[in-house]
């Protein structure tokens, strides 16, 4: 990545559907060139652009963190977690967990029924402490690109 890729990505943080014709100005290239650069990086999967949720506000959901304490390899637990539709979001940790799995379930009682029924019973999963959530507070995807 060099300086243009890191501008054309700090402008997509800003607006994700910005136009090229915009974009190519912004970042010193033409349009026909910002889309060529910006091709390059989704085809690579350095970038990704897609439309951000905010579950607590499309109302009756319920989310969680999970924090998981593994017995045996945590990659293993991670990757059979993954396949259900309400992980949204799991990273391996240290420290008192092995695993922070985020969630998002219809409802308070679909939340419990998925800890209870889903997560317990995945092989190797030793504990788990639920933090549900009451709002997000902040919620942004800017990273600094350099």
């Amino acid at each position: 990545m060099d300086e243009i890729d890191r501008a054309i990505l700090r402008e997509l943080q800003i607006d994700g559907r910005i136009a090229y014709s915009d974009l190519g100005p912004r970042v010193g290239l033409s349009a026909s060139a910002a889309r060529q650069r910006l091709q390059r990086l989704l085809d690579s999967k350095v970038v990704q652009v897609v439309g951000v949720t905010d579950p607590m506000r499309m109302g009756g959901q319920a989310m969680a963190l999970l924090g998981v304490g593994v017995d045996g390899d945590p990659r293993a637990v991670a990757e059979e977690l993954a396949v259900h539709e309400e992980v949204v979001y799991s990273v391996l940790t240290s420290g008192g967990f092995d695993l922070f799995v985020e969630v998002v379930c219809a409802g308070s009682r679909e939340l419990l029924d998925f800890v209870n029924d889903v997560v317990r019973e995945v092989d190797g999963v030793a504990r788990i402490q639920s933090f549900p959530y009451f709002g997000i507070h902040t919620h942004r995807f800017l990273w600094n690109v350099g």
